[in-house]
């Protein structure tokens, strides 16, 4: 049974600093290309950050380039978000996902607030 479990979020101030955390179990971690999306209420997920499987090369979306670093621990089956720099329009519900077949599993997400 694949999980996800997301930790790290808060009320962090413009220009701080978060990581964020996904504990995974259930399927074979390094098999799987993992993502980082967020979710603010009323508009659509947007993904922010990938990890493919193969290499583990990294892929952001242009407004967090720069900013933040997706990466992932094999040993902890955790993948990370470290998030640099935070702006108020990061504030957003953030999210974990990994695809198996046909379907997207995801965590329950995690809320961050940037905010003074």
């Amino acid at each position: 049974q694949v999980q996800l479990v997301e930790s790290g979020g808060g009320l962090v101030q413009p220009g701080g600093s978060l990581t964020l955390s996904c504990a995974t179990s259930g399927f074979t971690f390094n098999d799987y290309f993992l993502k980082w999306h967020r979710q603010v209420p009323g508009k659509e997920r947007e993904l922010v950050a990938s990890l493919t499987s193969a290499d583990f090369m990294p892929n952001y979306a242009d407004s967090v380039k720069g900013r933040f670093t997706i990466f992932r621990d094999s040993a902890k089956r955790t993948l990370y978000l470290e998030m640099k720099n935070l702006k108020p329009e990061d504030t957003a519900v953030y999210y974990c996902s990994v695809r198996r077949g046909e379907r997207e599993y995801w965590g329950q997400g995690t809320q961050v607030t940037v905010s003074s």
